[in-house]
């Protein structure tokens, strides 16, 4: 299985939030899958990188063109790179290789990603496994977005059906491997979206 994972690429977090990254890069690599992430060295990306590299697992970093510099990308003996000429059709490689996604704490970017990942699975378009995981607590502020979203009727309630929140890195290995789509590929989830 190809397991995207979207996060920070910031160096300056709490300590627990690279361990954690790192964790589940571990854990995609000793459970045979393949890590599909934005190619970068550091932050929670090179993290996770780094975890699934410890266990030999393969690792495939999908890069815009405009970041190929040797201290922006991770670039490893396991790893492959594929660089595109901009960020969406990144986004859209991301999208296509993988079969999950997991979203580690990040910022603008991780957001951005994991947003149209949602948005086409509420449109139908997908029916892969979304967890975010939630180190810290970093998501439990979205969460409660989205709660309130729901509340107010902005958000259908089936809706909730489409992402997770997981705990810790093996709670997110967890969902997605015991994950069964909602519905198939070609029905919207969302009853806002009829």
């Amino acid at each position: 299985m190809n397991i995207c994972v979207f996060g920070a690429s910031s160096t300056k977090l709490d300590k627990e939030y690279y361990t954690e990254a790192e964790a589940l890069g571990e854990l995609i690599a000793q459970n045979g899958h393949t890590l599909i992430f934005g190619g970068g060295t550091d932050g929670l990306m090179g993290s996770c990188a780094r975890g699934a590299e410890k266990y030999g697992g393969h690792i495939v970093g999908i890069a815009p063109k405009f970041f190929d510099e040797p201290d922006i990308l991770y670039n490893k003996k396991t790893g492959e790179l594929i660089l595109t000429d901009t960020m969406e059709q990144r986004k859209e490689l991301m999208f296509e290789k993988s079969d999950a996604f997991v979203a580690l704490p990040g910022g603008i970017g991780t957001f951005e990603e994991l947003f149209a990942c949602i948005t086409l699975k509420q449109l139908g378009r997908h029916s892969k496994p979304i967890v975010f995981l939630n180190t810290l607590s970093y998501y439990a502020p979205l969460f409660a977005l989205i709660d309130n979203g729901m509340e107010k009727g902005f958000i259908g309630s089936d809706c909730e059906k489409l992402i997770t929140l997981a705990a810790t890195p093996a709670g997110a290995m967890e969902h997605i491997t015991d994950y069964v789509p909602v519905t198939g590929s070609t029905k919207r989830i969302c009853e806002y979206c009829k």
